[in-house]
């Protein structure tokens, strides 16, 4: 028998990639993530992450149980919603980041409506920047999206990962060209960060491809048409990692809510963020 407080635990670290961070998304001691975490170790027989002072990534074993801990804890939670009885009504504004397009947040977003058949639920799917601008001015109630950079650390921290640069296999950047790049138009956070990047370190660039939508840049990319800067758990099938080029540093996904807090926000909030390794496998 697997203890569902620990599996929550372990599937929080599995997320943040820190002890730090799940400690501080669980609102409990880190001394207590560590021992949820060996806990669960000692129960597999397995080690489950790889850790040392700067870095913490999940091992063979610990890839194989997130499948097994979702699956229980998503058992755990509809067996507490039938029981109490509770019936969540009204409309909920729901704004999601271009990158998870190409994922499996359909598939969250479909047990949620499941289980809450009566909450209207209205997604956007906008760049991370619009909807942090559309939740600003009141007209999103839960947004998942990209954090704005260093510093930023409103909402609940979801997923970590770092960005990288991609593109058609084959394509090679030449040094003493500007680098060719394949962009989401302003406010996209990605976009500033790449420019941002490029020009601390001094190199050229220029705009190949502009577009709104995760699907053309990608097929850009997939034309040789240049680099985008991407996030590495997220890079799409056709496209690999690219070298040669400045480090793009982290990027952290969070839930914000606005200023109107309701069960049905804080419900599917509770949906992402037991579902978030799903975010990180293509559809």
């Amino acid at each position: 028998m697997y203890d569902p407080v620990q599996l929550r635990t372990f599937l929080t670290v599995a997320q943040t990639l820190s002890f730090t961070q799940a400690a501080g998304r669980l609102g409990v001691r880190q001394s207590t993530v560590s021992q949820h975490v060996r806990r669960l170790e000692e129960a597999t027989g397995r080690p489950l992450f790889l850790r040392d002072t700067h870095s913490v990534e999940l091992t063979e074993a610990g890839e194989a149980l997130l499948g097994f801990a979702r699956t229980i804890l998503e058992a755990h939670e509809r067996a507490a919603a039938h029981f109490t009885g509770t019936r969540l009504r009204g409309r909920l504004r729901f704004g999601a980041s271009e990158d998870f397009v190409l994922t499996r947040l359909p598939e969250i977003l479909e047990g949620f409506r499941h289980e809450h058949p009566e909450v209207d639920l209205e997604l956007s799917v906008e760049l991370s920047g619009t909807l942090h601008e559309r939740l600003d001015a009141g007209r999103l109630d839960l947004v998942l999206a990209k954090r704005r950079g260093p510093g930023d650390e409103r909402g609940r921290l979801v997923w970590r990962d770092r960005m990288v640069w991609i593109g058609a296999e084959g394509l090679r950047v030449d040094p003493d060209r500007p680098v060719p790049l394949i962009v989401f138009p302003p406010p996209g956070i990605t976009r500033a960060r790449a420019l941002e990047v490029l020009e601390r370190d001094g190199r050229g660039w220029r705009i190949a491809c502009t577009s709104g939508s995760l699907s053309g840049l990608v097929a850009a990319a997939r034309a040789g048409l240049g680099v985008m800067a991407h996030t590495r758990g997220l890079i799409p099938p056709g496209l690999v990692r690219v070298a040669g080029l400045p480090d793009l540093g982290s990027v952290e996904f969070a839930l914000l809510r606005g200023g109107r807090s309701s069960p049905e926000a804080e419900a599917l909030a509770s949906a992402i963020l037991s579902g978030a390794d799903r975010l990180t496998r293509p559809a």
